[in-house]
């Protein structure tokens, strides 16, 4: 499956087709041997402009083991249940206090590390490893909860609670949104999502590098009225790769792709409703701070 995350891009690698033969789905729109009305770039799963109808879609899958939304479903639940399990431990094991407060940060940046390490490593390869997809699933949660507890303690109380919310409503108004169609994901929509994608984190890495370099800081984007504009363009291109992602199950379904790659659309949602969450949580926590 095709990730539509903003950093990792890597579930468009070509898979082992099916048995020759085998029954091939096609959604509403699509031709006998052809793609479908939406354009190939966002949906990787449909067959080749000019193939015969019984050539499957990329990754079709055999008859019983094609994956089904319920599989995506449960593995979405059991990732995003690992990240919240973990993040809830480390909320209560780590306590970011005065005392704590450098054993904290320094478990929660190594965890950090660990998780993106091992996000990359799930992002090259060409099948999805439960594995390393449920570790990445737990070491984020182990940052997302120093942070969040850090953020509860020392910024503005009660803003925990208040992004989960946030999180809820962003990523229901997008599925609604979605599911009524008021959102078309084509070839435009994913190459201006690309781009605003990689201006946006180029922005974060010169942030990063101007703050490394002793300007206190940074570009300002974390503090002030521009931080709140930062952290509002951010939720936004979370909410356009949540749409991409859902673009990408519903043809992995209708396609018949291989039940495995249930987990990959778990890892792609679950990165990007834990980027929507970071970002909601910085507006959250500037707009309480400056109140």
């Amino acid at each position: 499956m095709k990730s539509s995350n903003p950093v990792f891009s890597r579930w468009g690698a070509t898979r082992d087709a099916a048995p020759a033969g085998a029954p091939t789905r096609h959604p509403v729109g699509a031709t006998a041997g052809g793609r479908p009305a939406d354009d190939y770039l966002t949906n990787p799963y449909a067959p080749a402009a000019g193939a015969g109808p019984d050539a499957g879609a990329r990754t079709a899958g055999t008859a019983g083991t094609a994956i089904t939304m319920d599989d995506v479903v449960v593995r979405t639940a059991t990732t995003l249940g690992t990240v919240v399990l973990t993040a809830v431990l480390s909320w209560l094991l780590l306590p970011v206090d005065e005392a704590n407060i450098g054993r904290s940060y320094g478990i929660a940046v190594g965890a950090a590390l660990i998780a993106f390490v091992l996000s990359l490593v799930q992002a090259f390869r060409r099948a999805p490893a439960p594995a390393l997809i449920l570790g990445y699933a737990a070491f984020e949660g182990v940052f997302l909860g120093v942070i969040s507890s850090a953020t509860s303690t020392y910024i503005a109380p009660g803003v925990v609670v208040q992004a989960v919310l946030g999180t809820f409503a962003v990523s229901a108004g997008v599925l609604i949104a979605y599911r009524m169609r008021w959102i078309r994901v084509d070839r435009r929509f994913a190459g201006f999502v690309a781009a605003a994608a990689t201006g946006f984190l180029l922005l974060l890495v010169a942030d990063l590098l101007f703050s490394a370099f002793g300007a206190g800081n940074g570009l300002g984007f974390h503090s002030g009225g521009l931080g709140v504009l930062f952290g509002v363009i951010g939720i936004l291109l979370g909410a356009a790769f949540l749409a991409l992602d859902f673009k990408q199950v519903e043809d992995a379904v209708a396609y018949g792709a291989p039940r495995e790659e249930a987990w990959l659309a778990a890892f792609g949602l679950t990165m990007t409703l834990v980027w929507i969450y970071l970002q909601v949580l910085q507006v959250l926590s500037i707009l309480n701070s400056d109140s």
